[in-house]
């Protein structure tokens, strides 16, 4: 009995690299809704709600894992936010670096998939899948989004800040 009731903990080292995440996600949320109160007040009001969205999304991901740790018979840890950039160069530059920010969190997801598959954590492994496709949705809509800036040529912020929630696959 002891043994099965075993199997069904998280391994040490997953629980630790999923606090990690927890960290990673929460950080991500603090980073778009700073982002998001940057460009309402420079006037992007569409910017911002997606923004908002973001960062709402991202609490959404870290809940997910603190729940999945807990539900394990591991122990999540709410570790405290680190600084976030309170302003941005521009809306271009900012994308771009939304970009690189969600490459980040791809590679910190795909370290999750390759220590499950090291230490036999299958259920961790299944679980982690969504955010392995979630990732990828991620990345492909800013990169859409840079798309459409590229197109801009630096004008037409109008336009875009007003259509930018089209965006969003889920809305």
């Amino acid at each position: 009995m002891l043994n099965q009731i075993t199997k069904n903990m998280l391994n040490n080292k997953v629980e630790e690299i999923l606090n990690a995440q927890i960290e990673k996600e929460g950080y991500s949320s603090h980073l778009y809704l700073a982002m998001a109160s940057w460009a309402e007040s420079e006037g992007y009001p569409g910017i911002a709600k997606w923004l908002y969205a973001q960062s709402e999304e991202e609490r959404e991901h870290m809940l997910r894992i603190i729940a999945y740790v807990n539900e394990r018979e591991g122990h999540a840890s709410i570790p405290p936010m680190k600084d976030v950039p309170k302003a941005q160069k521009g809306i271009r530059e900012m994308f771009e670096s939304i970009l690189e920010h969600e490459r980040y969190i791809s590679k910190s997801i795909n370290e999750i998939v390759d220590l499950t598959l090291q230490v036999k954590d299958y259920t961790t492994h299944n679980w982690v899948q969504w955010f392995v496709s979630e990732q990828i949705e991620e990345e492909a809509q800013v990169v859409n989004i840079l798309d459409k800036l590229k197109l801009l040529g630096g004008q037409g912020w109008y336009i875009f800040d007003r259509d930018i929630m089209s965006f969003r696959d889920n809305d």
